[in-house]
């Protein structure tokens, strides 16, 4: 193993803004403490909380780095005290509450995953937030099942994509929504059995008519405000609705006489202020569940572009402009 440097490269957030406050800095590197190890950040991914927290709209939780990035993979370059020694060396994926978009990064042990079998480090970083997310809304929030239906708003975002490929992994039909022909044409080659142009179609009717009325079993949503009734529209009887972000606003006006009627069920996550305890626990269930599948080459995430860590700024660019399908990674040299 090669030694540790006691400073490195990291993007920092100079003040809340747009893409061009993202500025390279030189930062000590972060000490470890118990439980925790470092990861020598091969690659990082981008994620929409990141461009949040850059515009001053999602500060860390308590204790986490200042610095964005949620989700990164790399080699363990060091142990904290008590830790396990044989992760020394390991090449391994982890979510982390901050502090992404550096040349090192410190993680909880609990939540480092080894990267799958034929992956390349940029494609294990564009997994962990992303199906952190998923499988916790979906699978457990949700309750998705062989044979269901789901809704995805956003096809062809990380979380969309995510969504796609996990549901045809376990026999799950998949609808998603999608700003544009070109973007619905990419969804279905990801696997979607129907992708729906918001701009020129009604999401509502179009899925009333795909499912002959019957409707979906989850809807998982990232859009909140007035999509929230409409997504209840689309849903079965016992139906599912779980919501994961609010684009266009955090209230919605609710039919509560028709939610019982239909025994609809309203959840919904965070996850970057979650205990440890609940990540590690998460990850546990994702590794049995999930990675053995992964291993076998059953899955990859959709890679849309990959940055060096220096041009950060050009991938909260893109991101913001909407025209990306799947994943942004941050190369880390």
């Amino acid at each position: 193993m090669t030694s540790v440097p006691s400073s490195m490269t990291a993007i920092a957030i100079t003040e809340a803004g747009g893409p061009e406050v993202l500025k390279a800095e030189t930062r000590p590197v972060p000490q470890l403490g118990p439980g925790e190890v470092l990861i020598r950040v091969a690659a990082a991914g981008v994620n929409r909380p990141d461009v949040l927290q850059r515009m001053g709209h999602y500060p860390p939780p308590p204790g986490a780095s200042d610095l964005p990035g949620l989700e990164i993979a790399g080699v363990v370059a060091a142990i904290g005290p008590g830790g396990d020694p044989e992760m020394l060396g390991q090449s391994v994926c982890a979510l982390v509450a901050g502090g992404g978009y550096a040349e090192y990064c410190v993680a909880p042990a609990g939540s480092c995953l080894p990267v799958p079998k034929g992956y390349s480090f940029a494609e294990a970083a564009a997994l962990p937030e992303t199906v952190f997310t998923v499988w916790h809304n979906l699978f457990e929030r949700g309750w998705i099942q062989e044979g269901e239906t789901v809704l995805v708003h956003g096809g062809t975002s990380g979380i969309g994509t995510t969504a796609i490929g996990l549901a045809k992994l376990f026999d799950i039909q998949v609808i998603v929504t999608c700003g544009s022909a070109a973007k619905c044409e990419a969804a279905r080659a990801l696997g979607a059995d129907l992708a729906i142009d918001y701009k020129a179609e009604d999401f509502v009717e179009a899925v009333g008519k795909f499912t002959q009325g019957v409707g979906v079993h989850v809807v998982l949503d990232m859009v909140g405000g007035d999509y929230v009734p409409r997504n209840l529209a689309c849903l079965a009887e016992d139906g599912r609705h779980v919501s994961i972000a609010f684009q266009r606003g955090m209230k919605a006006e609710v039919n509560v006489a028709d939610l019982m009627r239909r025994r609809l069920t309203m959840t919904g996550s965070t996850l970057r202020a979650r205990s440890q305890d609940f990540k590690a626990a998460l990850a546990d269930e994702i590794h049995g569940t999930l990675w053995p599948r992964l291993d076998e080459g059953a899955w990859k995430p959709a890679i849309d572009r990959i940055f060096p860590l220096a041009e950060a700024a050009a991938a909260h660019a893109r991101m913001e402009a909407g025209d990306h399908v799947g994943k942004i990674v941050l190369a880390i040299e």
